[in-house]
């Protein structure tokens, strides 16, 4: 047990630092390093993916607190955005996580590797969508929202690739954008969380120490380590070549990808 805690605790220090970095990275990160690890650890192959998004979701709670901090430390979070998004945000993550809940461990994971190579592709290629319109009205804000926040609870993401582009379609500042994106990770990931821990209570064979799809010693170990090294990232992110970071990072994300894929397939 010793053992897989000093892995859980490296695998946050990773994700807590590429987050920093990049404002991006803690669920592309652990969501495939978490399924290896408890595959390892001889976990329900039904239950792997299900714990290992409930459980970097559940990290994403405590990260996205000091994110959010530091965001409208520097005023760069558009609250009025915020408030209008939350909502949608709010049912589409806790439906996500619901639909997640009872989805089987290989469709969910192929879900996973789709949607996350895309999102590589677009980090290496260095894809931004050209501001073309404003904002939609409360209603669309709804319904953006609440697509946003299934496809998150999905993948167990934070968001930021999905609410970047889309408030930088709708001519909002890049500052403003990433700001504003940190705080809506917020409740995404709460709603995340309370998703997935209610879906996975009525679970059988789950490991010892889960709650719900959450299993409590790896995210304790993740969310002390990743809070550690986080701002340490973001400090980095000053001094280092942000653009080329992210498409190694990129590249990164898509071989532990093929790693889950190999490992839980084949």
């Amino acid at each position: 047990m010793n053992e897989w805690l000093l892995g859980y605790v490296a695998l946050g220090a990773v994700a807590g630092f590429f987050a920093g970095l990049l404002g991006v990275g803690g669920g592309a990160i652990m969501v495939p390093v978490l399924a290896l690890m408890f595959a390892a650890q001889g976990f329900p192959r039904e239950h792997l993916m299900h714990l290992a998004l409930g459980t970097s979701m559940a990290a994403i709670v405590f990260t996205s607190i000091s994110s959010l901090r530091a965001h409208h430390k520097h005023g760069a979070v558009n609250w009025s955005i915020v408030k209008t998004i939350t909502p949608g945000i709010l049912v589409g993550t806790f439906a996500g996580a619901q639909l997640a809940s009872v989805m089987p461990t290989r469709p969910l994971a192929i879900f996973f590797v789709v949607f996350m190579s895309y999102v590589s592709f677009q980090m290496l290629a260095n894809i931004k969508p050209k501001p073309s319109r404003q904002l939609p009205g409360s209603f669309g804000m709804f319904g953006v929202g609440g697509g946003i926040g299934a496809l998150s609870a999905l993948v167990a993401i934070g968001g930021g690739s999905l609410t970047v582009p889309f408030l930088t379609w709708c001519n909002v500042r890049m500052h403003n954008a990433i700001g504003t994106s940190a705080a809506v990770g917020f409740p995404i990931a709460v709603a995340g969380s309370l998703g997935y821990l209610v879906g996975g209570v009525a679970g059988s064979d789950l490991p010892a120490g889960s709650f719900g799809y959450i299993y409590l010693p790896a995210l304790a170990a993740c969310v002390v380590a990743s809070m550690l090294t986080a701002p340490l990232g973001a400090k980095a992110a000053h001094g280092l070549p942000v653009a080329a970071l992210k498409k190694i990072f990129a590249g990164v994300i898509l071989v532990l990808l093929a790693k889950m894929v190999h490992g839980l397939f084949f």
